[in-house]
């Protein structure tokens, strides 16, 4: 989906500007900065609350959100577009007679959200007729009056315009003198400031931040009318503008001479050797179809940890609950049971909300969980999923994952993925050391296009750059690679993971599901990769 809503983000600047809903009206910059009174909030939540349980709600959860986003949107030396939008309002969400409601309002009255209130009671009391069995809720304690904020540095919504056009501006430049033909470039920030109540006795202020540097840089061979494109090699991150310093630190050059970042981005140097990419592109040789032993980057591996992971272990889509959008999943309920071999045993995946840096990073979920890291693969076997408060009984759980969120006041919370990454290698091992024990293989950097089944079984990725292996050491960068994967026949093939030295975060911002649909950011992690005899098509190849 991450293709996809870039294309949507970089058409915002040419003609009219069709945001979707959830990014609300247009504001001024000046009013980014701002916040709702804490106090505001909790009056607020104490009458939706208190209004619900005389209607008879025997529970109620009230989310109280302003979401603030801005786009700042470049192609070469013109700026196409900036955006400030907020969106504000109150989600409220009970059980009454053992099944759910909801409601919501933009009205920021206590007599507005009372009615609400009532509203999602009549509408579960409507549900409960035709429910055939009651929701069960694991059980959360209420935490009372707490608060949490993403620890930046550098809050990107307060960093004046200008500054943010002039780096762009630089990026672009950087791009055009490098060889590039055409560039786009975009910021995209966001704060989700977010107060939940429950009538559990929590009451939980968070202040979400992250941030999204994007390009795509293209090169045109004029005699041909060929063209090429090399995106960003840098991660949405949940980081404030601190991000965009571009300290040495946060760059790491790989065997192949790519530099990719980690915490901190260059995007003044990565322009530049996206346009000398996006050049060589032209003249790559075209791969040979055939197996190979893959070496993928977390700037790749990120994608497929997503697709054939991520989603095939949510227990909304193991149970059939999701199935519409993108489907539901091989990994079923008896695979739990008899601890089905996913993966070789150097693979251990975890998810988690917690890990710094990432886009899933809160405190608490949006049903007022404590978040934590769980196993979801470990030693190659499956061994859990990712449930919520009214999913945690069906897998035998105590307790909820901690994994619920809404990308809106206006929209009710449902089971997300959370940060899904595959674990460093235990054996101290760097990128040159797996590399060199490579015969014939292909080194595969960033992300690109994919395709999957319904099911999460069978797929399709390709990437941004590949560079021939041969006997151990990286060779000529070559053009066209696709592979192809069942699920578990890849993760078993995979013979090492380098060691933490090598972690590095990736992830979706605009990760799509449920209908209607919702969004989610969500990062994952790993370290380079190495897969055996795994099947490579040409994609430049066509029949006749």
């Amino acid at each position: 989906m991450h293709r996809r809503d870039f294309l949507a983000l970089s058409s915002m600047g040419v003609g009219g500007l069709a945001l979707p809903s959830i990014f609300g009206k247009a504001i001024a910059a000046e009013e980014l900065g701002s916040a709702l009174d804490v106090g505001f909030k909790k009056g607020l939540a104490d009458a939706a609350m208190n209004a619900a349980t005389a209607a008879g709600a025997s529970y109620c959860d009230v989310r109280v959100g302003r979401y603030l986003r801005q786009f700042v949107i470049t192609r070469e030396r013109n700026v196409q577009n900036i955006v400030n939008t907020e969106s504000t309002g109150v989600g409220i969400r009970v059980i009454a007679g053992g099944a759910w409601g909801f409601a919501a309002t933009n009205e920021l009255t206590k007599d507005a959200v009372a009615r609400a209130a009532g509203q999602a009671v009549a509408i579960a009391k409507a549900n409960a007729v035709r429910q055939t069995a009651p929701v069960q809720l694991a059980p959360v304690k209420g935490v009372g009056e707490v608060a949490w904020r993403t620890p930046i540095v550098k809050n990107s919504m307060q960093v004046p315009i200008k500054e943010k056009v002039d780096l762009l501006m630089s990026v672009n430049d950087a791009a055009l003198g490098a060889g590039a033909d055409f560039i786009q470039s975009i910021l995209f920030l966001v704060n989700e400031q977010k107060y939940f109540a429950s009538t559990d006795g929590s009451y939980i202020d968070q202040d979400v931040h992250r941030i999204w540097p994007r390009m795509s840089v293209t090169a045109v061979d004029k005699a041909s009318g060929k063209f090429r494109t090399r995106d960003e090699l840098a991660a949405p991150m949940g980081m404030g503008y601190e991000y965009m310093d571009g300290a040495a630190s946060g760059k790491t050059v790989l065997p192949c001479g790519v530099t990719v970042f980690g915490k901190s981005y260059d995007m003044i140097a990565d322009a530049a050797a996206a346009a000398r990419h996006a050049r060589a592109k032209l003249t790559a040789p075209s791969v040979k179809p055939g197996k190979y032993d893959l070496v993928l980057d977390p700037s790749h591996t990120w994608l497929t940890i997503h697709e054939s992971v991520g989603h095939p272990l949510e227990l909304d889509r193991v149970l059939g609950y999701e199935a519409n959008y993108a489907g539901t999943s091989f990994a079923t309920m008896d695979k739990l049971q008899s601890r089905f071999q996913y993966g070789s045993d150097k693979v251990s995946i975890v998810a988690d909300k917690v890990q710094p840096g990432s886009l899933g990073a809160v405190a608490y979920d949006d049903e007022g969980v404590k978040t934590k890291q769980w196993d979801l693969i470990r030693d190659g076997k499956l061994v859990g999923y990712q449930a919520i408060r009214d999913q945690a009984h069906i897998e035998g759980k105590t307790e909820s994952d901690g994994c619920c969120y809404a990308d809106s006041w206006s929209n009710v919370q449902f089971q997300r993925m959370a940060n899904v990454s595959l674990q460093p290698g235990k054996t101290p091992m760097s990128v040159a050391d797996m590399i060199g024990g490579v015969e014939n293989g292909i080194y595969i950097i960033g992300d690109g296009s994919f395709s999957i089944d319904q099911q999460r079984y069978n797929a399709q990725f390709g990437g941004q750059l590949f560079f021939e292996i041969k006997n151990g050491k990286v060779t000529q960068q070559i053009e066209d690679v696709a592979y192809q994967i069942r699920t578990p026949e890849f993760w078993n093939a995979c013979a090492g993971v380098c060691d933490e030295r090598d972690y590095r975060l990736g992830g979706s911002f605009f990760d799509g599901k449920g209908q209607p649909s919702q969004v989610s950011a969500v990062s994952h992690g790993s370290s380079t990769a190495r897969f055996n005899g795994i099947n490579v098509i040409n994609t430049a190849r066509t029949l006749g």
